[in-house]
């Protein structure tokens, strides 16, 4: 049976023996509008996820809420104060934003475990820009109006993203990178709460992390009874922890009890320091209110700030440079913590909608006076471990917050700071990686160990806005790098026969020592005069020229050369190849004649999912090179060209059909078009030397009856059977035995 019209395609214009595949821009537009109607309802409804379980909700799944929603609620609330010392907020600050960020998140959030709030490198990102504007701009905007109109620019940038569907975008940054300026932030934020801890001043605790711990180490010496509230904080915190560990591997069947034990310390441990600061300043504030260590002081009650921000232009313009790294923090703190936990719980998260719940929390922030919020690790995992059921545990986290916050602020006056900075530096340490986590960096990939090693060593001796832009920016150059200079090998056979059975085939593997391979094995090239490579990433272009380079090189070195050099005057050589030297012609002869004549060149495509312009025209370059060198035409053979796109790029550039040399197109990606003098003629007249037609294998065998095409499964269109593979692309395959199978055959018929 003949192909159909349709199945035939359309003609190229300027070359009507070939064909064009079936696809078109037209098939590629009708996958995204096939039915719009429906995909705008699913969009809509993919925006609240809480309408897919809310129906839903049952008993059971409140008990597991009301237990993690309280406990992360009430080790919110002094976390929420902490983290606002460190973004030099008012303390009421961070209640805002806690109280904003879980109530919100649970109606647009995909992950069950995330608690959204104040983290304490977004909170020192923070920091970093209100000091940038006052700096630039003294005493023209209050810390809280900078940190507002912060929250809400960049909800704003999230918020679209999300909307967008843009993602993808955040996969582009790799894990290492992301714990990178993670564990350098964390040791940032732990060396600068040190001197608070210890009530040493008189230096910026918010310059480079190395000159923090130097200037501490010299303050010792000035070190007041605030450590003594603060050493005890941080001492009495991983006590707790610690024994509270110990005795869950003595006595499991009470671990649940030893559980919640650990998890109340932070607000335990504050209760304490407050009563104790109470107790020894209560009198001792004289007239003035000097007391003889630093305490919190007046916390205003309830939402002191509902109502809409106002945006000032001109402040937006001020810190418009320090906006993309808070983005930056926000997309990737929230969505690796929020990956994390989905694995480990077993459920996949949308990092689309997450955007979209992020961007909406703070944008919806700005508006009671919150300042930036994403996600937090140490308040996710123990939401997790509390026995979490889904997102609307937030509602209750909330209103913890919101009783703290309208009953709770007369007792906050007593808590001392140094107190907060315990719960400041026991909280992030968490945030450092642990040494078995950095060896699986340096096992796996050693580039992204050094990644991860220049990220935290930026952080820590400069800022960490250069430490997030090194780290981003070294990943991308590391994609790059992969993708401009791509693994591929040139193959060789090996026949496998499986034990204890006559059965056997053949495979495929690399020629030269590939580490996985047995070295023993001795691998059969193919036969001389055909070559075979596997690519093994998609050939796009900035690795269209390296595989072009591989494979001119690998000819010219093991191929014969058509035309004898050194029988051509020097004055006819082109300048750039001007081959032997005087002398040398008997010996080049003589090894030129050694070498095998090149006949076809196999390319394994199995592993190649896009294809470009500019990898098309470096494809051509090859072949035009290769036949140059070999002075006739050489096959072109592809194997297990999965895509329809890729076949019709490779289709525009000649490949596959089998046609003659002289008919296909020379060049099709011409930056400056040759015009002068040469008129509408094609460039393939143009050639510097006439080529003969290349022999076509299948010729007469696609329409020949009871007759095998050699890249089709079947053996008879009478058999009822219908070719896998079009009949009018005979040199592309269904895997890379057949290819080399045609290849091979084609040699010997020669």
């Amino acid at each position: 049976m003949a192909p159909s019209p349709k199945q035939l395609g359309k003609k190229i214009i300027g070359y009507p023996e070939q064909i064009v595949p079936v696809v078109t821009v037209k098939d590629w537009f009708l996958q995204f509008t096939s039915d719009p109607i429906q995909h705008a309802i699913n969009y809509v409804y993919g925006l609240f996820p809480i309408i897919g379980w809310i129906s839903r909700y049952n008993l059971g799944w409140l008990t597991g809420d009301v237990i993690a929603g309280l406990t992360v609620g009430i080790v919110l609330v002094p976390q929420g104060m902490s983290y606002a010392q460190i973004a030099t907020l008012p303390v009421q600050y961070g209640l805002y934003s806690s109280f904003v960020g879980v109530l919100i998140y649970c109606f647009f959030a995909t992950s069950k475990d995330v608690s959204i709030g104040p983290v304490a490198v977004m909170s020192l990102t923070v920091s970093q820009i209100i000091a940038h504007v006052d700096d630039a701009h003294p005493g023209k905007w209050e810390g809280p109006e900078i940190a507002t109109t912060v929250a809400f620019i960049c909800g704003f940038i999230v918020l679209g993203i999300g909307l967008l569907r843009l993602g993808w975008l955040v996969e582009f940054i790799p894990a290492p990178a992301v714990s990178g300026f993670m564990t350098g932030s964390a040791i940032n934020i732990a060396a600068g709460q040190v001197p608070g801890l210890m009530g040493i001043t008189g230096f910026n605790t918010r310059a480079a992390t190395y000159e923090v711990i130097i200037n501490t180490l010299k303050g010792l010496p000035r070190t007041t009874k605030d450590a003594a509230f603060g050493l005890t904080g941080l001492f009495a915190l991983y006590g707790i922890r610690i024994m509270c560990d110990q005795l869950t591997k003595r006595l499991p069947g009470r671990a649940r009890v030893f559980f919640f034990m650990s998890v109340f310390r932070n607000a335990f441990v504050i209760v304490v320091l407050t009563i104790a600061s109470w107790l020894y300043t209560r009198h001792r504030g004289g007239s003035k209110g000097k007391f003889p260590i630093k305490i919190l002081g007046t916390v205003p009650a309830g939402l002191q700030h509902v109502g809409q921000p106002t945006i000032d232009p001109e402040l937006v313009s001020a810190l418009a440079g320090e906006l993309p790294v808070a983005t930056i923090i926000l997309l990737l703190e929230h969505i690796a913590i929020s990956k994390s936990f989905g694995r480990v719980n077993n459920y996949k998260i949308n990092p689309n909608q997450e955007l979209i719940a992020i961007g909406v929390t703070n944008t919806i922030g700005s508006c009671f006076g919150a300042y930036p919020a994403t996600g937090s690790f140490s308040r996710s995992a123990l939401k997790s471990k509390s026995g979490v059921r889904t997102p609307a545990a937030g509602i209750l986290s909330a209103i913890v917050v919101i009783v703290a916050l309208y009953g709770l602020t007369p007792a906050f006056f007593w808590i001392p700071n140094a107190g907060l900075s315990a719960v400041i530096i026991h909280a992030v340490a968490d945030l450092v990686a642990s040494p078995p986590q950095v060896y699986s960096y340096w096992r796996v990939s050693p580039l992204e160990f050094l990644i991860w090693t220049a990220a935290v060593l930026v952080t820590i001796f400069s800022t960490i806005e250069i430490g997030v832009y090194v780290s981003v920016c070294v990943s991308l150059a590391l994609l790059l790098v992969r993708i401009a200079h791509p693994r591929g090998y040139f193959l060789g056979k090996v026949t496998l026969r499986t034990s204890g059975s006559k059965e056997q085939r053949e495979v495929f593997v690399p020629l030269s020592k590939d580490g996985i391979t047995n070295s023993d094995i001795k691998v059969t090239p193919p036969e001389p005069g055909v070559i075979v490579y596997r690519l093994e990433e998609s050939y796009l272009y900035p690795n269209a020229h390296s595989v072009n380079t591989v494979l001119v090189d690998y000819v010219k070195a093991n191929m014969r050369r058509g035309k004898d050099m050194s029988a051509v005057k020097l004055r006819d050589r082109p300048w750039n190849d001007p081959g032997p030297r005087r002398g040398d012609g008997a010996y080049e002869r003589e090894r030129n004649a050694s070498l095998p004549d090149i006949h076809a060149v196999v390319l394994d495509f199995s592993t190649v999912s896009q294809i470009d312009t500019t990898a098309t025209q470096a494809l051509i370059d090859t072949r035009n090179e290769i036949e140059r060198w070999a002075d006739h035409p050489v096959e072109f053979h592809f194997a297990s060209v999965l895509s329809p796109w890729i076949r019709r790029a490779l289709v525009a550039g000649g490949f596959g059909l089998g046609s003659s040399s002289s008919s296909v197109p020379y060049e099709i990606a011409a930056v400056v078009p040759y015009r002068d003098g040469l008129g509408d003629r094609p460039l393939s007249d143009l050639r510097q030397s006439p080529r003969e037609e290349a022999e076509d294998i299948e010729k007469g065998l696609s329409s020949s009856k009871g007759k095998e095409s050699i890249n089709s499964v079947e053996k008879s269109v009478e058999s009822g059977l219908e070719p896998l593979l079009s009949l009018e692309t005979p040199f592309f395959h269904l895997d890379l035995e057949s290819a080399v199978r045609a290849a091979e055959s084609s040699l010997k018929a020669r």
